[in-house]
């Protein structure tokens, strides 16, 4: 009864988002480090005490496919994963342009600063390593994530490399870096001027190293190889500062890497900032169009 009921929903689904949906575990042979949770899962929009990462792929239907692939990283500080809002919603938008969307179910930090980023760049090899199959161009594979999704984003965009070349396991050859980037609302610096301390609270701990400080200040990562990155927030943002926004934007000007900032005048933080503000839809259409990626 229970797969008749599972395959009843992922029909539903698919009419819904005229989309193939694959659901699939990241790591199925194990993941590196071990978080230290275990038991269920808890919520439905949000979930937390999550202990096993998972890829769910919208593939838009074939007459209407760009060939790029975004990997969605939802939000949730760090201490759960909005999968609703944050995920299912843009993967609807993806679809609708032709795109992949690919939502990331992170493990949650759980005091080991190393497993959010360690399943996104995963995400982004496994992506690359299905592309024939998912029928995706390896070269325009990028990644969006929201608040803490998109300072896990910005880890992935300033900290990457090009595939381990000499890896046993053959996803672990694909490069990890995204090919663009999008950050809406994201916490991007860990210093405690500028960072949402509960974020950094929950992925670096209660009394967080410089060092680890730093490295997980995503403005301070920036090189020239950094990819061209896309910035959404709002000025009455009281979660996190927009100035995360406006500082990473800053570095990657320095560094002449292609970016767009959008800064709204309201619209607070979470998903109202960009539902509030519909003009940044056509904005991020043609930067994308711009990018080759529609």
């Amino acid at each position: 009864m229970k797969t008749i009921i599972f395959l009843i929903v992922i029909g539903l689904n698919a009419l819904l988002y005229g989309a193939e949906i694959v659901r699939m575990d990241l790591w199925p042979d194990g993941a590196p480090y071990d978080n230290g949770l275990s038991g269920a899962e808890t919520g439905k929009g949000c979930i937390g005490n999550i202990s096993k990462a998972t890829l769910t792929v919208y593939l838009p239907e074939r007459e209407n496919k760009s060939g790029a692939a975004v990997v969605v990283i939802p939000g949730g500080g760090y201490g759960g994963v909005c999968m609703k809002t944050e995920g299912e919603y843009i993967a609807k938008i993806l679809n609708e342009w032709g795109m992949a969307a690919i939502i990331l179910k992170y493990r949650l930090p759980n005091g080991h600063v190393q497993i959010p980023s360690c399943d996104a760049r995963r995400a982004l090899r496994t992506v690359r390593y299905n592309a024939r199959k998912w029928r995706i161009n390896p070269q325009k594979v990028g990644v969006w994530g929201f608040s803490a999704g998109g300072h896990l984003a910005a880890t992935v965009t300033t900290l990457f490399d090009r595939g381990k070349v000499s890896a046993a396991d053959p996803i672990e050859r694909m490069s990890c870096r995204p090919d663009f980037s999008v950050l809406f609302y994201p916490v991007i610096s860990m210093h405690r001027e500028w960072t949402h301390m509960g974020s950094r609270k929950n992925l670096l701990g209660q009394y967080a190293e410089p060092t680890l400080i730093r490295k997980y200040s995503a403005d301070k990562q920036v090189s020239k190889e950094t990819p061209p990155v896309f910035l959404l927030h709002c000025s009455d943002d009281n979660v996190v500062n927009p100035q995360n926004s406006v500082i990473f934007y800053q570095k990657l000007l320095t560094f002449h890497i292609p970016a767009e900032l959008l800064l709204f005048e309201t619209g607070g933080h979470g998903p109202n900032a960009f539902i509030a503000n519909p003009a940044w839809k056509a904005a991020f259409f043609y930067w994308l169009k711009a990018r080759g990626c529609l």
